[in-house]
């Protein structure tokens, strides 16, 4: 089994955290051959490396993080590394491979783009 671990900012309103949630369970759903986690920066927990220690507990050696970030602002280009480079030196026998933020997707971008459309009046 591999890990895939969708890392989002957080909130102090826990209802932010839904729609990765839903994400979460369709995931889940989707791919049974993943376990699949939600994990925060901040506010929030659990937080990326407890969440890397939990799949890392249960003999995941290859987790995939998947930024559920729109850009690389100030924490995916220094807090980001920072994290990961404590849990490469924390697990060095983890394959830990990390996906674009969502931002960096064309495909995505012009799906919300179609989405924006459908609603716009005019």
């Amino acid at each position: 089994m591999t890990g895939l671990i969708l890392f989002a900012h957080g909130a102090r309103d826990p209802r932010w955290a839904q729609p990765f949630r839903r994400l979460q369970m369709m995931l889940s759903e989707q791919q049974p051959q993943h376990q699949v986690a939600l994990a925060y920066l901040e506010l929030m927990s659990p937080r990326l490396p407890d969440a890397v220690a939990a799949m890392v507990a249960q003999g995941i050696t290859h987790i995939d993080i998947a930024p559920m970030f729109l850009g690389v602002g100030a924490h995916m280009r220094d807090d980001f590394p920072a994290i990961m480079a404590e849990l490469n030196i924390q697990y060095p026998h983890v394959e830990l491979a990390v996906l674009p933020v969502l931002g960096e997707s064309e495909e995505l971008l012009q799906r919300i783009a179609d989405w924006v459309m459908q609603g716009v009046k005019g």
